[in-house]
This record gives structure tokens, C-alpha cells and sequence, in this order.
């Protein structure tokens, strides 16, 4: 294999019932910065089924170049149809970086296919830079997060790697670019298909991603027991907001997984978050420090939370927080 055949960056477009993912137009966002740095071009892959309408999209977020491949072997994720229509779009093009969004579905289909070109992956990136000497650099939390260690493939190509939703940022909408879109024809090989998805059932209750909010209103350790966490759903009720917590709240089982932000989490970029009783580890910070406007509310007026925070409160939330509550709903009676 020689390394220097190898051109472009590819990010792997993700869509769930006809709509993308956003994790996909923040990868595009990097990889156009990534290719100033490299002198290359940028291209996305979308897989599914009556998709390609979307392809416009991709290049108006910054693809010069969209690969559709639609197929109903696509139309529901199958870990092996879509390995194996990466593969050959791969294969065919070349790409010299391949990227994927940490998401349920990334995190299952970025090992198949770096495992089926022998190449590596690096996972959970939270930083992707370009060298003076043109290395891909990948910098992921190790060790519990306690370690950043940045992974370099010299050897390999594609070098690979998946990142957090949230983690970059996608460029403005541009609806005047132009960009190829190719239809890349693909033969999914039926007899290594060996799972058939009989039915899709969606889970029932949150139905905004907390990636995706636009104010949250996060509780730590200092909001105590669930039963707690009634003061946070008031204000959020009010403010139009979703809830969601730190680590300390999710390993006791107060809250669950999907709703916690930071190192082990979800990285947030809400415009507004509100931090009641978290102290502010670096782990927790790593998740929300790029929101617009952080307002921490904690008894320490030490925690590191502090030190990130537009609006500090030093104060018992569970007596703040009711009293912001009925402030916000006298006035919106007032309106």
C-alpha cells in the first residue's frame, strides 16, 4: 500500500429517517479546515434509501463532493450492508481521512469498516489538527480522562477517527455553493447478511437530544435525591429547556445515561446552562464549557465551576431555584 495514493477527507454523512444528523454537517465544518492545511478536497457519503435529496445539503455545510448510495438494503441501519457499501466507496476513492460521529450508530459502524481496510481508529476524538509536517493528529481523553493523548498513523491510510456530537463546529449554511453529486453504485452481497430488522420501536419519553437543546439545566451532586430534581423540571418547564445532569447524578441512577454531559457523556453547546450543585471537574467541564452563557448556581463560592460561569449565584439551589422559578413565571404573566 503507499500512503501517498491517498487524497481528501471523507466524512460519513449519518441520517435516521430521511433527516441528518448534525454530527455530520460539524464533521464537514473540521474537515474543511482540516483540507486548508492539506490542500485537498472534502467528500461525504450518505447511505440510505430515497436520500439523495439530502446531498445538497451536505454541500451547502461544505462538501465538495457527496457519494449517495441508495439502496433499500439501506433504508434501515443493517452493521453490514453499510460496512460493506463504505467499503467499496472507500476502496474505490481513497480517501486519505475518514470520519465518523461518536454517535450509537458511528461507535458500531466505524470499527467494521476500519477493521475490513486493516487500517486503525482512533475513537471519541476531541480535537483533530493537522501538524507542520502534515501529520493527522488525533487527541482523545485517556485514563478516565485524566490524560489527553494525541495518536498519530503514519503507516496506514485511511487514517480513521470518530468524534462526539458537539464537539466541532459546523460552518454557516450556504446555500450558494456548488459541489458534485455522484451516484455511487454499490452490489450489497445479500448472503453475508445475517440479521433481518423486523420492526423499529422508538423509545418513549425525551424527545429532544440533550446535544440538541438550546438551554439545559443540569443538576450535580448537590441537588441530592431524585426526588430533587423536581426544582430543575419546574425552571426548565418554564424556560422551555431539557434537563440533564452530571456523572455523580447517573451513577447513582438518579438520571440516566443519555442525559449526562461531560468527559463520559455528551458534549453540550446549549445557548444557555444552568449548573446547579455541580462543582465543576475537568471531566464535567470538557462537556459544557463551550456553551453561550453558563450560570452556575452552587453553596461554595470556590468550585471550579466558577471559574468558567458568565453568571455565578452562591447559594442553596433548592432555595434559588424555586424563587427564579416564580420570578420568570410572574413575568411572562406580565407580558
Amino acid at each position: 500500500m503507499n500512503i501517498n495514493d491517498y487524497k481528501g477527507i471523507l466524512v460519513f454523512a449519518e441520517q435516521r429517517d430521511g433527516v441528518l444528523q448534525n454530527v455530520g454537517l460539524e464533521l464537514l465544518g473540521k474537515a474543511k479546515e482540516l483540507s486548508e492545511s492539506l490542500g485537498t478536497a472534502v467528500s461525504a457519503i450518505l447511505l440510505g434509501e430515497n436520500i439523495k435529496g439530502l446531498a445538497s445539503e451536505l454541500v451547502a455545510f461544505g462538501a465538495d463532493k457527496v457519494f449517495v448510495v441508495d439502496k433499500k438494503e439501506l433504508k434501515l441501519y443493517d452493521t453490514e450492508a453499510y460496512t460493506q457499501a463504505l467499503h467499496a466507496v472507500i476502496t474505490a476513492e481513497k480517501p486519505e481521512i475518514v470520519l465518523f460521529g461518536a454517535t450509537t450508530l458511528g461507535r458500531d459502524l466505524a470499527p467494521r469498516v476500519s477493521s475490513r481496510l486493516r487500517t486503525g481508529l482512533t475513537a471519541d476524538c476531541t480535537k483533530l489538527e493537522i501538524s507542520e509536517d502534515k501529520q493527522f493528529w488525533m487527541t482523545r481523553p485517556a485514563f478516565g480522562g485524566n490524560l489527553m493523548a494525541t495518536i498519530v498513523s503514519p503507516d496506514h491510510r485511511p487514517q480513521m477517527s470518530t468524534v462526539r456530537p458537539g464537539v466541532m463546529k459546523k460552518l454557516p449554511k450556504d446555500e450558494s455553493r456548488k459541489g458534485e453529486i455522484v451516484d455511487f453504485p454499490v452490489e450489497i452481497d445479500h448472503s453475508k447478511l445475517k440479521v433481518e430488522i423486523l420492526e423499529v420501536v422508538k423509545e418513549e419519553g425525551h424527545k429532544i437530544d440533550i446535544a440538541d437543546a438550546h438551554i439545559l439545566v443540569s443538576g450535580g451532586r448537590g441537588v441530592g435525591p431524585k426526588a430533587n430534581f423536581k426544582v430543575l423540571e419546574d425552571l426548565a418547564k418554564e424556560i422551555n429547556a431539557e434537563v440533564s445532569s452530571s456523572r455523580a447524578q447517573v451513577d447513582v441512577g438518579n438520571m440516566p445515561h443519555n442525559r449526562q454531559v461531560g468527559q463520559t457523556g455528551k458534549t453540550v453547546r446549549p445557548d444557555v446552562y444552568f449548573a446547579c450543585g455541580i462543582s465543576g471537574a475537568i471531566q464535567h467541564l470538557a462537556g459544557m464549557e463551550e456553551s453561550d452563557f453558563i450560570i452556575a448556581i452552587n453553596k461554595d463560592k470556590f468550585a471550579p465551576i466558577f471559574s468558567v460561569a458568565d453568571l455565578g449565584i452562591v447559594g442553596d439551589l433548592h432555595k434559588v431555584l424555586p424563587i427564579l422559578t416564580e420570578e420568570i413565571k410572574k413575568y411572562k404573566a406580565s407580558k
